[in-house]
């Protein structure tokens, strides 16, 4: 079976932390399956998991990740208004129905190791709008995981949300933020900015034309948008460069788009940026360059701006020991 191969394949590869959502209909399913179906799937997954390990390893440290709210990857294709919280019931048949499964497949061991269940707690994004986090739409949801209990929630499409958002929601027990849009958003705003700092400082002909040559390519290779951005061609092309799904997260690795980035680099370590340029288009990335903590190279100002999007996370896991100007933490968590 092609998904027993796949996660054969994660665990031999060394990652250690499995989500098992077993929610998609194979061929001749009905749909929607049952949680008795989806959690027998994703218990069958999870013994292929713990024999991997042992093969490969010696022993299985692996956690595991259950639940099948997960939002479509990228954020939402059509407009959203409002998201409607798990209900608590429907957690509670998730985690029996999971718990019983993993029991009749001989994976107690695993079960004991599944660290996080997802849960919708009402966030989510499209391509203009963020839907905040309301702590008062979850107080129920909360109560399903005991006090006493090792297991957290883990939230999906938090990208965007607020410090304090983020923040309630790592109280309310979702331990687990995943982000993925929200950190390539960064990039391309800070790269965009870096651009528009080189159209200041050189002659139109030497610039990299990078949000141009970027645009040009994804409309010569729609694939990775076009199901995305609907409407006029002038709403389709702001969505290509500024939408909040940031479809061109794709098209970074294109020779093209590559070749422009590098022009811009190596055009603005000819430069140098200007100290009030930089003010204008990375005020914080300028504040960090005055206080001497951060220097005023091309790519470290791209990666700061990105680090700026994780250190929010920081501060809302750690908020004592962590601020926004202060923590640079890094992540891998995807959407």
């Amino acid at each position: 079976m092609r998904a027993e191969a796949l996660v054969r394949a994660y665990v031999e590869a060394g990652f250690t932390k499995i989500h098992l959502d077993c929610s998609m209909a194979c061929a001749g399913d009905p749909t929607p399956l049952s949680d008795a179906v989806v959690a027998a799937r994703a218990a069958r997954l999870a013994r292929v998991a713990e024999d991997a390990a042992v093969r490969a390893f010696g022993a299985s440290g692996l956690v595991y990740v259950v639940g099948t709210e997960v939002p479509v990857p990228g954020g939402a294709q059509e407009t959203i208004e409002e998201l409607t919280p798990t209900t608590p019931q429907a957690a509670r048949a998730t985690l029996a129905h999971h718990r019983e499964a993993f029991a009749a497949a001989g994976a107690t061991a695993a079960w004991s190791r599944v660290m996080a269940l997802v849960v919708q707690p009402g966030v989510e994004f499209d391509h203009l709008r963020v839907v905040d986090y309301e702590r008062e739409r979850t107080k129920d949801l909360q109560q399903v995981l005991p006090l006493d209990s090792t297991m957290v929630f883990e939230a999906h499409s938090t990208d965007y949300q607020t410090i304090d958002a983020l923040t309630a929601l790592v109280e309310d027990h979702w331990a687990v933020l995943k982000v993925g849009p929200g950190l390539t958003f960064a990039l391309r705003e800070a790269l965009f900015a870096l651009a528009a700092i080189e159209a200041e400082l050189v002659p139109a002909e030497r610039c990299s034309r990078l949000p141009d040559v970027l645009d040009e390519v994804m409309v010569e290779s729609p694939r990775w948008w076009q199901g995305y951005y609907h409407g006029t061609p002038d709403e389709q092309r702001l969505a290509r460069r500024y939408s909040y799904s940031d479809r061109s997260r794709y098209y970074w690795p294109d020779e093209r788009v590559d070749a422009a980035q590098a022009a811009l680099f190596a055009t603005l370590n000819e430069t140098g940026i200007p100290l009030p340029l930089l003010s204008q288009y990375l005020p914080d990335q300028y504040t960090r360059v005055r206080r001497g903590s951060l220097t005023a190279d091309p790519r470290a100002l791209v990666l700061d701006r990105v680090r700026d999007v994780l250190r929010g996370y920081a501060t809302a896991c750690n908020p004592t020991a962590c601020n926004p100007t202060a923590c640079n933490p890094t992540a891998e968590e995807h959407s």
